[in-house]
């Protein structure tokens, strides 16, 4: 799905992520572009850190979604578990994370690593 129709209109706050899995992808996504703004602005106010400083010589390539637990439109809660694939300074890597989600004023927002 083209990044003006998936992750565009929730970076733009024009649309809410509507499960906990479509929040991780927004993530990823903003990380991909930069777009710290909305990273805190989807991170839980408990857990959010003061700022965020994005490292340049790093480029997101690819993202796997490993599994998901609750985090539908009924729940209040869920974890998605995904490998982010990235270049670091020519050298590929991956970050390996099991997130927490949670509703937070009526959306989804990031908790943490579980």
């Amino acid at each position: 799905m083209p990044y003006r129709e998936c992750c565009g209109p929730l970076h733009q706050g024009a649309a809410a992520a509507p499960t906990a899995e479509r929040l991780m992808r927004s993530r990823y996504s903003a990380f991909s572009v930069g777009d710290v703004a909305y990273l805190l602005r989807s991170w839980h106010p408990t857990t959010r850190p003061p700022r965020i400083e994005p490292d340049e010589g790093l480029r997101w390539v690819r993202l796997e979604i490993l599994e998901t637990t609750g985090g539908g439109p009924f729940h209040t809660e869920g974890t998605v578990r995904f490998r982010a694939h990235y270049l670091s300074r020519g050298t590929e890597g991956h970050l390996d994370e099991h997130s927490r989600f949670v509703r937070h004023e009526g959306t989804w927002s990031y908790l943490g690593a579980l």
